[in-house]
């Protein structure tokens, strides 16, 4: 049996095999960040198509941390019931699940006192579209991150990721891009860490040593200025001292050109995918902790070669899962075709639409399909 399929574990967190669902805004809550039953069924395809470890796509720790419309929220107690409706559903579907805590920075959609902040001011034609955050927003905003991590706990959740990457609130903080404070914040690499450390170590008070915290973390921003792979390797350090449990390996951000987090045209060639490869390692050079890659996966072949070499301890997955959520099932099957994901990124364009995400190609070739056999009924109907 492949490598791929064999169970693992994280901190005590049985995982049937070595896939991972990536974090992915699924555009699937109401204005307040109660899920609906569409990201229930979302959640059900991806359990039931054998992933090993869903995570959700990023809940807004914070009202003035949302990313986007139709985010799903964890900011309140009040989120909890909607919360266990989402655990519960992959629980009763045989799967693992946790949930992605995060903050938007300087993307965040609010306004008024829900305005965004971040670690500095950011003007844009001399008009301010956020804030920089003073000390006691930052103290606040880790206090946030531990109540969330604990109404997690409350709601049935088997980890917390904490997302530190693709150029939102903790990303921005440790880039030197971004951050350009001249406090305990800012300047030098272990000052603008040490947000995403305070995170980390709230988290881990409220929630205890034997439940799994991971990370997701950019390899580098791709952008002058940003964090480098080397001091992102110097970061991860100081979460392994920590006690942290798994890193989710990434890269760029909404500005980082053509080096975005999910790259178009990757489908065209085999070489394209595990964009990540060289930072990996890196990585596994230094650090024990367990590593999750993400970064363009689609062919069975690349995810196997990168478990069994040990460049990676688990894949993630997120555009191949739009389309195809039972894809790990299917590979497990013995049909090792690659994903029908063509990443044309066309799925994203969808959430400026307001509708829930979904592959637009697929639904295209669906429309085709019916289309075409209502012609031939009608054509029949007339001979």
């Amino acid at each position: 049996m492949s490598r791929l399929f064999e169970a693992t574990k994280i901190n005590g967190m049985n995982i049937k095999n070595h896939f991972v669902r990536s974090a992915t805004h699924e555009a699937m809550a109401g204005l307040d960040g109660r899920v609906n039953d569409q990201l229930l069924d979302c959640m059900a395809q991806l359990a039931l198509g054998d992933v090993g470890l869903l995570i959700t796509g990023h809940a807004h720790v914070t009202r003035e941390g949302q990313a986007g419309p139709r985010q799903m929220g964890i900011y309140s107690n009040a989120m909890i019931d909607s919360l266990k409706r989402v655990a519960s559903v992959v629980h009763e579907h045989g799967g693992l699940v946790a949930v992605q805590l995060a903050h938007a920075g300087k993307y965040g959609i609010g306004k008024d006192e829900y305005a965004p902040i971040g670690p500095s001011n950011v003007f844009v034609n001399k008009i301010k579209k956020a804030s920089a955050m003073t000390v006691d927003e930052i103290k606040r905003t880790v206090k946030a991150f531990g109540d969330a991590a604990q109404r997690a706990v409350k709601s049935g959740f088997d980890a917390v990721q904490i997302h530190a990457a693709h150029g939102y609130l903790l990303s921005q903080f440790l880039s030197g891009y971004y951050n350009q404070r001249d406090d305990a914040y800012g300047g030098t690499l272990e000052n603008r860490a040490r947000f995403l450390v305070q995170v980390y170590e709230e988290i881990r008070q409220r929630v205890g040593k034997s439940f799994p915290v991971l990370v997701k973390i950019n390899s580098e921003d791709f952008l002058e200025g940003g964090i480098t792979v080397k001091e992102i390797i110097k970061v991860c350090h100081m979460l392994e001292d920590r006690g942290m449990d798994a890193i989710e390996m990434s890269g760029g951000t909404f500005e980082s050109g053509k080096l975005i987090p999910s790259r178009a045209g990757t489908s065209k060639s085999e070489e394209r995918e595990a964009y990540y490869r060289k930072a990996a390692e890196t990585f596994k050079k230094e650090i024990k902790m367990p590593l999750i890659l993400v970064g363009g996966f689609l062919s069975y072949n690349i995810a196997e070669e990168v478990i069994a070499s040990g460049l990676a301890d688990y894949v993630a997955l997120s555009r191949p899962l739009i389309r195809e959520p039972h894809l790990v099932k299917r590979w497990a099957a013995g049909d090792r075709k690659k994903a029908s994901c063509i990443s044309c990124n066309k799925c994203f364009s969808t959430l400026a639409t307001k509708e829930a995400l979904h592959c637009v190609v697929e639904k295209k070739e669906l429309s085709k399909k019916r289309s075409e056999s209502c012609l031939k009924i009608e054509n029949t109907t007339e001979v």
